[in-house]
């Protein structure tokens, strides 16, 4: 479960930077789908839905990303940076636009959140329950991971995100469109930031607040470095950090008397170290956060 919104995110930044474009602007774009995802599943009762909508909406905000790192040729990290401003920005003045002035969305009916598929199938306390008994976006993300590894390494549109992250110019000689590559895939990366938000909004949580969003963006981008820019990989790195928010979770309410504030740094000192062990043996495209311009221009 705190698993999955993590490989949404972590997937579209595989995407991303496989294209050559850093995009360190996944925490925002989370941040406006995980408030798309809550404001449009209450009010039309229906999750999915707003699930949709959360997609849309991180794929909007990565539009902005494109244009200013493709288009503009505008630094990639300092454009992350401003996309990270903008989504939690925005997501609190539309919340308090459609929210009467507040802070959070009203919580959805639990039969409005995402469905458990396997809600009752498994006796209740066992252990089939407690592994497979999970909302449907943990499945789905799953599914994503075996979708985007197929789309990177078995079909002709990865192949050529591949080549435009590492030889842009290569690629560009052989009539390869180097910027529709690179706006296609920043897109995608947005739409699948904003899967993750909502996957928080809409099954975590039945509701979006301003603390929602706390760092999972740049923890999914941890996982993907871990990874080393594969999908495959970047799916354990999100299981590893995962596993470490359900620890704190776990040991939150344990009755052990460890302070919540030490108890909510464990999946970011886990990051860290994380880092520091495999950041050094990760090498990521050639190209990638290099700006590219065509002879044309």
């Amino acid at each position: 479960m705190y698993a999955a919104p993590l490989i949404y995110t972590s997937l579209g930044g595989v995407i991303s930077e496989n294209s050559g474009v850093v995009n360190i602007g996944l925490e925002g774009m989370m941040t406006i789908g995980a408030f798309a995802g809550a404001a449009v599943g209450y009010f039309t009762k229906n999750p999915w839905l707003g699930f949709l909508a959360a997609g849309l909406a991180g794929g909007m905000l990565a539009l902005l990303h494109a244009i200013a790192c493709v288009t503009f040729t505008a630094d990639h990290v300092v454009s992350g940076i401003a996309i990270n401003f903008i989504g939690p920005g925005l997501a609190l003045f539309l919340c308090k636009m459609f929210f009467d002035g507040a802070a959070m969305t009203l919580p959805l009916d639990l039969d409005n959140k995402i469905p458990r598929p396997f809600n009752g199938v498994f006796p209740s306390n066992s252990f089939l329950n407690l592994v497979f008994n999970q909302y449907a976006t943990v499945y789905i993300a799953f599914i994503l991971v075996l979708i985007v590894w197929f789309l990177l390494y078995k079909t002709r549109l990865g192949l050529r995100i591949r080549s435009v992250g590492e030889h842009p110019r290569a690629a560009d000689t052989l009539g390869i469109n180097v910027y529709r590559v690179k706006y296609i895939a920043v897109i995608l990366s947005g739409i699948f930031a904003g899967f993750g938000g909502a996957a928080m909004s809409l099954a975590v949580v039945s509701n979006y607040r301003i603390t929602l969003i706390s760092g999972q963006g740049f923890i999914a981008l941890a996982a993907m470095i871990f990874g080393k820019w594969k999908p495959q990989g970047a799916m354990w790195g999100c299981l590893l950090f995962g596993a470490a928010q359900g620890l704190t979770v776990y040991l939150g309410g344990a009755g052990l008397g460890i302070s919540s504030q030490i108890l909510a740094m464990v999946p970011y000192l886990i990051t860290l170290l994380v880092l520091m062990v495999f950041v050094g043996e990760s090498n990521g495209p050639a190209a990638n956060g290099l700006q590219y311009e065509n002879d044309k221009n």
